[in-house]
């Protein structure tokens, strides 16, 4: 038995303005939220520094002050270089797993929008064959899978929701079987499994970070090293302030952008920044499918019309 709110024909899409939204699709993404602005694009370049900046004023401030009181009692020393080497190669260290895994997950949701295609191509040869309402049916579903998935990206809705909604296609699948050969269902059968694996490795990337005391020993040498710029005294006094500012920024900056990469689809709202995976396929897919469930649904209205 289909799930009864996808056992219907496709989604008639009768307004000016959705064939306007859906049938005009090209290499420009042409969702509401996708059209970027000079400014916005500045700013997901750039939000990683601006998150940093402010955290700057009160390192350069307490570097004043300790100056002022003359509590700078620290001289630059093999140590100290010591400390700034290996805070250096503890990072790169994190960065190089991050990497890696960031490089994966860059695959993702292309592979995601494969498979889903894959599905609605083989339910499409169906019912060219067939004429059959339950492909048509199915186009539906997939395209409110798609759409469920894109709310999911942005943790509008559940990892489970959307697993539940996977395994419902066996009911479409089921159908099939009685429609056409064993080995389409097959290769949608496979595309399914796809789907689940990679929709777990997402929900795995998201849930766990890498390597979490790896992490804090980064950040207590970060402290240590900012701190130990505080105290060191460098005359004259404004290279010393130079200094504590370009360490400072490095560091934390280097901190903050390793914990974006070890989640790359920690989406907040439909712009992504610059350290989180695109979506572009998936937003992609989801306006090929509303195009070609709305050329075939005016189809099937034209050949009404003359029945």
């Amino acid at each position: 038995m289909l799930p009864e709110t996808h056992y219907k024909t496709p989604i008639i899409f009768n307004s000016t303005n959705d064939e306007r939204a859906y049938c005009c699709y090209d290499d420009v993404l042409l969702l509401p939220h996708m059209n970027k602005s000079f400014l916005s694009t500045l700013a997901r370049r750039w939000h990683l520094a601006l998150q940093v900046a402010p955290l700057l004023i009160p390192i350069l401030g307490v570097k004043l002050f300790f100056h002022w009181m003359e509590w700078e009692f620290l001289s630059v020393n093999p140590l100290f270089t010591s400390l700034v080497a290996a805070t250096t190669f503890l990072m790169g260290f994190l960065i190089t797993g991050v990497i890696a895994d960031y490089k994966e997950s860059e695959k993702i949701p292309t592979e995601i929008a494969a498979s889903i295609e894959v599905l609605y191509d083989e339910s499409y040869i169906i019912d060219k064959n067939k004429n059959s309402h339950v492909s048509r049916a199915f186009h539906g579903f997939l395209l409110d899978f798609t759409s469920k998935l894109n709310n999911w990206f942005y943790r509008k809705e559940k990892t489970k929701n959307v697993l539940e909604h996977i395994s419902a296609m066996n009911e479409y699948f089921a159908e099939f079987e009685t429609l056409t050969q064993a080995n389409f269902v097959t290769r949608m059968k496979q595309e399914q499994n796809n789907l689940r694996k990679l929709i777990t490795r997402i929900h795995t990337i998201r849930e766990t970070t890498f390597v979490q005391s790896a992490y804090t020993i980064v950040e207590a040498l970060s402290f240590f090293l900012i701190m130990g710029m505080i105290f060191l005294k460098l005359e004259p006094f404004y290279e010393s302030v130079f200094f504590v500012a370009l360490v400072s920024l490095i560091v934390l900056y280097m901190i903050f952008l390793i914990k974006d990469l070890d989640n790359p689809f920690d989406y907040m709202s439909h712009d992504e920044t610059a350290t989180e995976v695109s979506l572009k396929p998936v937003h992609d897919l989801e306006l090929r499918l509303k195009e070609k469930i709305l050329k075939k649904s005016e189809l099937l209205n034209h050949l009404h019309a003359y029945t």
